[in-house]
């Protein structure tokens, strides 16, 4: 018997579980997104990269604005399983119970660790050694279902988001053809996750990407990880609001107010902390390009004694 299927997904992470659902023996039946939103400049409706990828095949594209009546198409059309990737809208009870065999969700995390939006980020911005993917069987809370399967891999050294992202997403993509592969029976093996464990993976916000240098430089330097590609670590110097790429620890010393440049010379922008110190490694200046420490110091001048701050209202506020 032949599985129908739809998938749910809306963001790039999402493209290599529906590739992985289409390269199997599943008739995809219909793709899911949210609605086009205004992007760029000129604030045009701009397709999310899985409608992008669903255009490619000509497959059936559902936006709807509510899931409120979506049990009633999937009941319609004889869906079996749904694949949910990202889709950032919570499946009614209605429409995840409408397919026979189930609704699973590919999750960038080991849960109940990180269940939320921003798994990824706050795994790395916690200091985490090790993340992983998680296909769970759907319920109606937010990421609490029972496990099919998870897959753990490491988190390297100054890893960033994007990088860890792009891992992450084709992991999520080989356990979802590994499922399918074993799906014949029609039955979803699963164990409820552990009752321990469940920390929540807030979205980000731009007000959290300011750096407050009075941290330990591992902390700032986890932060600035996390933050790349979005929303970008920043601190303001000389009336200039820096965007801060990438960042390494530097020495430990303790001779300055946290925010001082300690150095700014050659490939070096050390910043003092509130214990020990971060090598600044990769920056930006509004409406400029990203460059390296040692480009960026050869066409821009940064004094040595200079603090970086954060903007006076967010200091009132923290």
């Amino acid at each position: 018997m032949t599985i129908r299927a739809v998938f749910a997904g809306t963001p790039d992470f999402a493209v290599p579980s529906l590739e992985a659902l289409l390269n199997s023996e599943v008739e995809v039946i219909a793709v899911y997104c949210q609605p086009d939103r205004p992007a760029g400049r000129g604030q045009k409706l701009r397709p999310c990269a899985v409608k992008s990828r669903a255009i490619q095949d000509n497959l059936t594209i559902r936006q709807p604005a509510s899931l409120k009546s979506e049990s009633s198409y999937l009941r319609d059309q004889k869906v079996d399983l749904a694949v949910v990737v990202a889709y950032g809208m919570l499946l009614p009870e209605a429409m995840l119970e409408a397919p026979t065999v189930g609704c699973v969700n590919v999750h960038a995390s080991l849960l109940p660790r990180w269940r939320g939006a921003a798994p990824i980020q706050r795994a790395i911005e916690a200091g985490d050694a090790n993340t992983g993917v998680t296909l769970m069987r759907m319920d109606v809370g937010l990421d609490t279902g029972p496990i099919i399967e998870t897959c753990r891999i490491p988190i390297l050294k100054s890893e960033n988001s994007q990088s860890l992202h792009d891992r992450l997403a084709i992991l999520g993509a080989q356990m979802v053809s590994g499922f399918l592969a074993g799906l014949s029976s029609g039955v979803i093996a699963s164990e409820p996750q552990p009752k321990t464990g469940a920390t929540y993976a807030r979205a980000l916000t731009r007000d959290e990407a300011w750096l407050d240098w009075r941290c330990p430089a591992d902390q700032l330097v986890r932060q600035i990880c996390a933050f790349n590609p979005w929303p970008l670590a920043r601190s303001h110097l000389n009336g200039v609001d820096y965007r801060i790429h990438q960042a390494a620890l530097g020495s430990t010393e303790l001779s300055a107010v946290p925010g001082t440049i300690i150095r700014a010379q050659g490939p070096c922008l050390r910043v003092q902390t509130g214990s020990g110190t971060v090598d600044v490694l990769k920056l930006q200046r509004p409406g400029g390009k990203v460059l390296t420490t040692k480009t960026f110091l050869n066409g821009h001048a940064i004094t040595p004694g200079s603090v970086f701050t954060l903007p006076a209202d967010i200091h009132a506020n923290g």
